[in-house]
């Protein structure tokens, strides 16, 4: 039985992206907004919009009760949380159980198990997923903490067993260093996600960071290829790309990670993410139980609607597709035109004076932004998510250098300089990058 009407409970491109989707399908879209995005294109393209004005802007997103009561009101079959804001919630996924309106997702209790590190960390070791040496436990003194890096040996990184976003992360180098990183980083995971527990692994240096994309149905899964998402600022990423991996190394990682969906019963689409190391070596870091924003890297180069693919195992549908069918042509690279100042990151809001993107053959541009949007200081400073593809990276990198220089943002700082620069630089150029690129690279920022 097929959606009517789904309510889409975020804002910006995503939301744009997830109502041309629901549009192709024939499936009325709805939509959440807050005073600041009143006028943004998806609520005007909206079938229906549901306004929840709050004081501070980032609740209009946030309020669970308030989102589940449009979603009743408006009488959706479903909610499509996009990324961010309730997108990874048990308890709003819950909520939505409770009311009988589907959540365009995992189920809740699938969503608790991966959102906590240590849980989720074991579940996928005892799955067959490689996993860096640490602590199975939360950890609340130095001292056990040092006991555990001297047997997997420094340095070692304390995370947040709640975390996400890199929030907190602290790496250790010396057993001295223990007492003020562990009070630090357990202080930044009780400010940011309301849990205090901390767990130590093995840091990965000199390590890349890719990922694979999946799609479950709550029984089989299959997998879409990787997607390298090296190039990061404060564990943010930048700039994405794929493939990346040669196709005997894709199927064995690939086998993996369906394994580890199938495991736990995953429904939806979902992102297992990995840091490899210099010798090549796999390590399991977390898995996102939503959409990414880079799921568009993936679109390009396999030629599926993921978004769409999402909706349809929500409806109950099964895997509409056998692994083999899943063919990767070419390659795709995605820079992130954030509204930030490119020497320290920091958000310029503001009101877009000129906004020109571009188009042509192999180009990809996923935006709300246009020609007098007001960009808000309070949300992510993401405008817009430009996309190249080639035959081959070398073709994907040039087209991409043209796709840059056609873009035109005029009223607030934007990181076009930045990737432009990239574009040029030798070590992009050969592939010779880590997740320390823009550390290493600091004559870039400017």
């Amino acid at each position: 039985m097929g959606f009517n009407r789904v309510l889409i409970a975020n804002r910006g491109e995503i939301a744009l992206r997830i109502l041309r989707t629901l549009r192709d399908m024939e499936i009325e879209a709805a939509i959440i907004h807050g005073r600041e995005d009143r006028l943004s294109l998806p609520v005007r393209l909206a079938d229906v919009a549901y306004p929840i004005m709050r004081s501070n802007p980032l609740d209009s997103y946030l309020d669970i009760e308030a989102v589940v009561k449009a979603a009743k009101e408006l009488e959706c079959d479903a909610v499509h949380p996009g990324y961010g804001f309730l997108a990874e919630n048990a308890n709003f996924a819950r909520r939505l159980e409770e009311e009988g309106i589907t959540f365009i997702g995992p189920s809740s209790d699938v969503i608790t198990l991966l959102g906590d590190k240590i849980e989720a960390r074991a579940a996928m070791e005892a799955a067959g997923l490689p996993t860096a040496k640490g602590s199975s436990e939360p950890i609340s003194s130095a001292k056990v903490a040092t006991v555990i890096a001297e047997e997997i040996g420094y340095p070692v990184i304390i995370k947040a067993a709640a975390g996400g976003g890199g929030i907190g992360m602290q790496i250790v180098y010396e057993d001295h260093e223990f007492q003020g990183a562990l009070k630090l980083c357990q202080g930044r995971a009780k400010s940011a996600f309301g849990d205090d527990r901390v767990f130590v692994e093995k840091y990965i240096e000199g390590a890349q960071h890719v990922e694979f994309q999946v799609l479950a149905d709550g029984d089989k899964a299959i997998h879409f290829g990787e997607r390298f998402c090296s190039i990061q600022r404060r564990h943010q990423k930048l700039i994405e790309e794929g493939p990346w991996l040669t196709d005997e190394k894709r199927a064995e990682v690939g086998a993996l990670v369906c394994a580890g969906a199938e495991s736990v019963g995953y429904k939806g689409l979902a992102t297992f993410e990995f840091l490899r190391d210099k010798n090549g070596e796999f390590y399991f870091l977390e898995v996102n139980p939503r959409v990414q924003v880079e799921h568009t890297v993936t679109e390009l180069i396999t030629g599926y609607n993921l978004v769409e693919l999402g909706i349809r195992v929500a409806q109950g549908e099964s895997l509409p597709l056998r692994q083999d069918q899943v063919k990767i042509r070419g390659h795709a690279i995605q820079c992130r035109l954030n509204a930030e100042d490119t020497t320290n990151f920091a958000p310029s809001p503001g009101r877009l004076w000129e906004c020109h993107f571009p188009s042509g053959f192999g180009i990809r541009c996923d935006t709300h932004a246009h020609p007098g949007y007001e960009m808000p200081g309070c949300f992510d400073s993401l405008l817009a998510k430009l996309l190249a593809w080639g035959p081959n990276r070398e073709s994907a990198i040039k087209r991409m250098r043209t796709a840059l220089d056609e873009t035109i943002i005029t009223g607030v700082d934007h990181l076009i300089p930045l990737h432009r620069r990239i574009m040029d630089e030798s070590d992009f150029l050969r592939g010779d990058i880590t997740i320390a690129y823009i550390d290493e690279h600091q004559e870039l920022l400017g």
